[in-house]
């Protein structure tokens, strides 16, 4: 039975030659999918699709809404700065959202 030390050599002597063997193919292969794409006329979203990277997730609002407008259903969470539709107000009860 082989030892730790001889493992650890041999899976390093492999990972070498795995390297050397994707470098060597790399080449072969690019020029082949470069040579498909002229002939064909591919473009980029056609290989890549539409949406490249992460897909985008929706943006959170920390706090749920305190505060709703009667008129247009408009919300606020009751930090940052004040809609227009409740800045003025002197007594902001009437707009509370109750549960």
């Amino acid at each position: 039975m082989a030892t730790y030390k001889e493992l650890k050599q041999q899976m390093a002597e492999l990972e070498a030659e795995a390297a050397a063997a994707r470098a060597a193919e790399f080449q072969e292969v690019l020029a082949d999918i470069r040579a498909k794409v002229a002939d064909y006329g591919f473009t980029e979203q056609e290989i890549f699709g539409r949406g490249r990277g992460r897909p985008r997730k929706p943006a959170e609002s920390g706090a749920p809404p305190q505060y709703r407008d009667p008129k247009t259903g408009a919300t606020w969470s009751g930090r940052g700065r004040a809609p227009n539709w409740i800045k003025d107000a002197k007594n902001r009860d009437r707009f509370l959202i109750r549960n």
